[in-house]
């Protein structure tokens, strides 16, 4: 009598669970579409109400704010947990490895994908645009932007988020430095662990703002930059968002695949839309950092490498700029009338794009730095880094887009070369 009363209680308390469960899942399953509407209701009060549609900027600035706020002790703690967490240091330099690999990787493809769409579709083609002369500042040597880009020169520079590599370089310094002296069992590593439980939950309860923060914020947008898509830069804008798209749904599964085959096909499908509208609205890849957190770890990808690669990834993980630079270059060559053909040529962009990706990101100004550098290695006048500057503008939600919901997808390209191909079975309950 008492088994058969035990059994049904163990049954009732597994049925429960398995509605709260369900009730979970719906809940996590409603947040891009609630994330999504937001943006599209904000879109849509921005095209038909331009001038009331600046007075929500405050809302959507509240939303960003609070991110970046958030964001920088965020990556300190998640890079420090992680690499002090890690007693086998052969698992972190793998990690590290596979990481760069990957970037490397998923860099040089996007070059070659949009170096075909470029040929097909010059972007310059019927543009007609009066140069105005400008002057360019002055850009820094290449030894001091190396410098600039991986230290800073004070301590308090790392708690600005335009010094993110700086701070991972210290973070994962620091990390090891705990690894080194107890780990987690030690009383900083006990702190650490219990800062970044914070720190989440932090985040999410933030989270809950962002569908009227985001909505608000892009309504601005739309009601003061909406005139500048129609106009000269048009074509540049119908072949670079497209491209972008059509790269989402072609490279990215692919990767995914690669990564956890059918089943990590469906989760990507499944989660990556939340990074990628949170990204392409606030057009930081640092304020997507904690949805993609999120997401890695809805879809399995074991909390140590996640939490390397992923901020990692919002400094020098950036398909959506490989794309964009080249699409830049491209555009001048046009204006020129310039020949956009020699092997010469195309080595120099390659170069310029994933290195704009990698380090130019990182350091203050990185974008327009990034610009610069294509104005002048190309030998461009002066008057052309307006027009990039423009161009870079416009095209930058969806490059972030693609840079931001990419780093998850090189989370799971990481978890597969690290754990093997069963990755995401064995890690997906200690998430």
């Amino acid at each position: 009598m008492k088994r058969e009363r035990t059994l049904r209680k163990v049954k009732e308390s597994e049925k429960m669970t398995k509605e709260i469960a369900a009730e979970n899942k719906k809940r996590k399953l409603s947040f891009p579409v609630i994330l999504l509407l937001g943006i599209i209701l904000g879109s849509l009060f921005g095209v038909f109400f331009p001038e009331k549609s600046k007075v929500l900027k405050p809302l959507g600035d509240i939303f960003l704010n609070l991110m970046f706020t958030a964001v920088v002790p965020m990556v300190f703690v998640s890079i420090a947990t992680a690499v002090g967490n890690m007693a086998n240091m052969s698992r972190l330099r793998k990690i590290l490895f596979s990481t760069l690999l990957t970037f490397i990787g998923t860099g040089l493809i996007a070059s070659v994908y949009v170096f075909i769409a470029v040929k097909l579709f010059p972007p310059a083609v019927g543009t007609k645009i009066a140069l105005q002369s400008t002057a360019i500042e002055e850009t820094k040597s290449a030894a001091d932007l190396l410098v600039s880009s991986f230290t800073v020169p004070d301590f308090v520079n790392l708690l600005s988020r335009r010094n993110m590599l700086p701070l991972i370089i210290f973070a994962t310094l620091f990390g090891f430095c705990v690894s080194h002296s107890g780990g987690q069992e030690s009383p900083v590593g006990k702190i650490l662990n219990h800062l970044n439980d914070i720190m989440m939950k932090l985040i999410n309860v933030i989270m809950w703002y962002a569908p009227i923060g985001l909505g608000a914020y892009f309504a601005s947008l739309i009601g003061e930059f909406g005139p500048d898509l129609i106009g000269d830069y048009g074509r540049t804008l119908l072949i670079y968002y497209p491209l972008c798209v059509l790269y989402f749904f072609t490279a990215f599964p692919c990767y995914a695949f690669l990564a956890g085959g059918k089943e990590g096909l469906r989760q990507m499908f499944r989660y990556i839309y939340s990074p990628a509208l949170t990204a392409f609205a606030t057009q930081s890849s640092m304020a997507t950092l904690p949805v993609n957190m999120e997401t890695c770890k809805k879809i399995g990808v074991p909390k140590d490498i996640s939490d390397l690669v992923l901020p990692m990834g919002a400094t020098m993980h950036m398909d959506g700029s490989v794309l964009s630079s080249i699409v830049k270059i491209s555009f001048l060559f046009g204006i020129f009338q310039t020949p956009f053909t020699g092997i010469e040529t195309y080595f120099l962009s390659v170069v310029v794009s994933i290195l704009a990706a990698f380090v130019l990101s990182g350091a203050p100004g990185g974008g327009l730095v990034g610009e610069m550098l294509i104005v002048s290695l190309f030998g461009f006048p002066p008057e052309a880094f307006p027009l990039i500057a423009t161009i870079g503008f416009l095209v930058d939600p969806p490059a972030t887009a693609l840079n931001a919901s990419g780093d998850t997808i090189a989370s799971m390209l990481v978890a597969r070369m690290v754990e093997g191909k069963d990755w995401r079975h064995t890690h997906l309950s200690k998430n």
